[in-house]
């Protein structure tokens, strides 16, 4: 069912300012003092758990889009896409200007120092390629194969984001616990699709 354009205008907005209002939130904690005692690492942590939960629900999209029969809320993983690499720089440039001051040599020691600043840096760079190519016009000149190949990038971007979340923890695993077990769901949900398509069919 496809959605009506009157609908498409009304959630549209919703879903922009639903994603939205992480940062909007964040920025008056900041201006409230409600960031408690070390506020550079709680915003690099807010952040960075947005980037994270905006990933995994760009990969929940098409499960629930199949399994509810909603196919117009395919839609939804562009916006969420594009959210997700935006709240990834926002984590990112964070950490490099109120964290490190924009001090490369302190960033790259940094990044030999924490492994986990490599893993979370990999799985940014694998979403630029994604946000650059999200248009509709780059879908047609890649062709629908090689944009699809290009997009499972996301799988490596939701993989590194769940190692750099867990590496990064050093006390409560519960939630980098919980977000490897709904990766797993997702990407589990995918491979049987996979496995089932390819499977002959039975007469």
């Amino acid at each position: 069912m496809a959605i009506s354009q009157s609908a498409g205008r009304v959630v549209k907005p919703l879903v922009f300012a639903g994603c939205l209002l992480p940062l909007t939130l964040l920025v008056w904690r900041a201006a409230t003092g409600g960031l408690g005692a070390n506020p550079i690492s709680e915003a690099i942590h807010e952040t960075g758990d947005w980037t994270l939960r905006f990933v995994l629900l760009t990969l929940a999209v098409t499960p629930f889009s199949r399994l509810s029969g909603r196919r117009e809320a395919a839609g939804l993983r562009r916006p969420l896409g594009l959210f997700a690499f935006f709240y990834g720089c926002l984590h990112f440039l964070t950490y490099l200007a109120l964290d490190q001051f924009f001090d490369l040599r302190a960033v790259v020691a940094d990044i030999v120092k924490r492994p986990y600043i490599t893993v979370g840096l990999i799985g940014l760079a694998a979403m630029a390629p994604l946000a650059v190519t999200s248009t509709s016009r780059a879908f047609g000149r890649l062709g629908e194969r090689r944009w699809k190949r290009l997009h499972e990038l996301i799988y490596l971007t939701a993989v590194a984001g769940v190692v750099h979340y867990w590496w990064s923890v050093k006390a409560d695993l519960f939630w980098p616990q919980a977000y490897a077990a709904l990766l797993a769901l997702l990407l589990g949900y995918r491979a049987a699709v996979a496995v089932r398509a390819r499977r002959p069919a039975s007469f």
